[in-house]
């Protein structure tokens, strides 16, 4: 899963989640994933989170208020903190989503096994989605 090349021709520019960012999305913490509503007011979501090193991933379903919210405008905030150290272990980001349908029931059972440790049970007739963030800005207490 690739996301959009965000290179010097778009104006915009990848970083690199550095290793305690990544140990930080590894773990089960919640991270609340703020979109911008037709009317420009905010949507805020608290969502499983995982990451592949680059990205900060999560999952929807298509039809959703976050992914109707993403197709429109990709432009999203993820923050996760650490709930045992909060003042210590923060990520605030800034990016661009690119939405990914192939690969993610199996990325929902994966987010299920990691969170709940259970096998997830799809929905008939739902269309599950992986949000894929590489940020462009990241903000962090360590």
């Amino acid at each position: 899963m690739r996301g959009p090349d965000l290179g010097p021709q778009t104006g915009l520019r990848k970083l690199k989640l550095n290793p305690e960012q990544v140990q930080l999305l590894r773990e089960t913490h919640l991270a609340y994933v703020a979109t911008t509503n037709r009317d420009g007011s905010p949507q805020v979501t608290p969502v499983w989170v995982d990451t592949d090193g680059e990205a900060i991933i999560f999952n929807t379903a298509r039809g959703r208020l976050k992914w109707r919210n993403l197709e429109r405008d990709p432009r999203v905030a993820i923050t996760v903190v650490d709930a045992a150290n909060p003042e210590t272990r923060v990520i605030i980001a800034k990016g661009r989503a690119t939405l990914i349908e192939e690969g993610a029931l199996e990325h929902m059972d994966g987010l299920s096994q990691k969170y709940d440790r259970k096998p997830w049970t799809p929905v008939p007739g739902q269309v599950r989605v992986i949000v894929r963030v590489v940020p462009e800005r990241v903000t962090t207490s360590e």
